[in-house]
C-alpha cells in the first residue's frame, strides 16, 4: 500500500472539513452515525475541526445491537448532540405499501435510503451539511446505495481506502473496540461487509491501488501479492460493473 503522513492526512482532513463548511456558509454538520469507524472516524474529524458544538450525530437502527450503544458512545465520547431515530416504523410503512415482498438487498436499499432522508431532513432544517462517510475501497468497488449513503454534501473520507481509515481512526482516537469489530452496513442481523465483498479489506486495498492508482496488469498484480489472477478479475469487474454508481445520471448525447 502507499505509505502516508498520518499526522499531516489528520490536518487536511480536518481543514477540509472546516472550510467546506465555512464556503457553504453553513452552520455545522449531520453525521449518521452508525457505530462503524468510517462514521465515527468522521464524526471524531467534524468535532476536530469545527467543535462538538457544530455536530450533530443521527443513530439510526433498523435492529437494536451492539451497533446502536457503539454509535451512542462515539457520541458521548465527543460530547456531540445524538439523536435517535427507529427507521423500522418508516420502513415498515414504506414496505407495506409496495406490492411485493422486498428481498433482503432490497430492504437494505430501502433502510440506507430512509436514513439518507432523514439526514437531509435534520440538515435542511438546521442549516447544515450532511457529511458521507463512505471510503474509497466502498467507492471503487460500488459496495454503496445509491442515494442512500452514497449521498453526502461532502465525504472526507473517499479517498482514504478501509485500511487507511483504520490508521486515522487510531491516531484520532475512535475507540479501540470501534476500530477492531467486523465492518458492517447494519442492513440485516449477522450481516459483514467482507462476507459480502467476498473479500478482505486488506487485500481488497492491495489489489484496488495497484489496480487503480498504479494502473498495473493483473497478471503483475496477481504476481507481487501472491494470488490467483481470477481474484485480480473479481476486484476488477467490481469496480467495472458499478461504475454507474460513481457518477450522476448520463443520456446520450445529440
Amino acid at each position: 500500500m502507499r505509505k502516508l503522513d498520518y499526522g499531516r492526512v489528520l490536518e487536511i482532513l480536518a481543514g477540509s472539513i472546516s472550510v467546506t463548511v465555512d464556503n457553504a456558509n453553513a452552520k455545522g454538520v449531520v453525521i449518521g452515525v452508525s457505530g462503524g469507524v468510517d462514521s465515527a472516524t468522521t464524526a471524531y474529524l467534524s468535532v476536530k475541526a469545527l467543535g462538538r458544538e457544530r455536530v450533530l450525530g443521527l443513530v439510526m437502527p433498523y435492529y437494536e445491537n451492539r451497533d446502536v450503544d457503539d454509535a451512542k458512545l462515539v457520541c458521548s465520547s465527543l460530547g456531540i448532540e445524538c439523536r435517535v431515530i427507529n427507521i423500522k416504523p418508516i420502513v415498515d410503512s414504506a414496505v407495506g405499501q409496495l406490492s411485493f415482498r422486498p428481498d433482503r438487498r432490497s430492504l437494505g436499499n430501502l433502510m440506507a435510503r430512509t436514513r439518507m432522508i432523514l439526514l437531509y431532513a435534520h440538515a435542511n432544517q438546521l442549516n447544515r451539511l450532511v457529511l458521507g462517510t463512505s471510503n474509497r475501497s466502498e467507492f471503487l468497488t460500488g459496495y454503496f446505495t445509491k442515494w442512500g449513503d452514497g449521498a453526502s454534501d461532502y465525504a472526507p473520507l473517499i479517498n482514504l481506502y478501509k485500511t487507511e481509515v483504520w490508521e486515522v481512526a487510531r491516531l484520532v482516537g475512535v475507540p479501540p473496540t470501534i476500530i477492531e469489530k467486523k465492518p458492517t452496513a447494519g442492513l440485516w442481523n449477522g450481516q459483514t461487509d467482507e462476507d459480502e465483498l467476498g473479500i478482505s479489506y486488506r487485500l481488497l486495498d492491495e489489489i484496488l491501488w495497484r489496480l487503480v492508482d498504479l494502473k498495473m496488469p493483473k497478471e503483475e498484480i496477481a504476481d507481487e501479492l501472491g494470488i490467483s489472477n481470477r481474484t485480480v478479475e473479481y476486484v476488477e469487474n467490481l469496480v467495472k460493473r458499478t461504475e454507474h454508481k460513481r457518477r450522476l445520471p448520463q443520456g446520450p448525447g445529440f
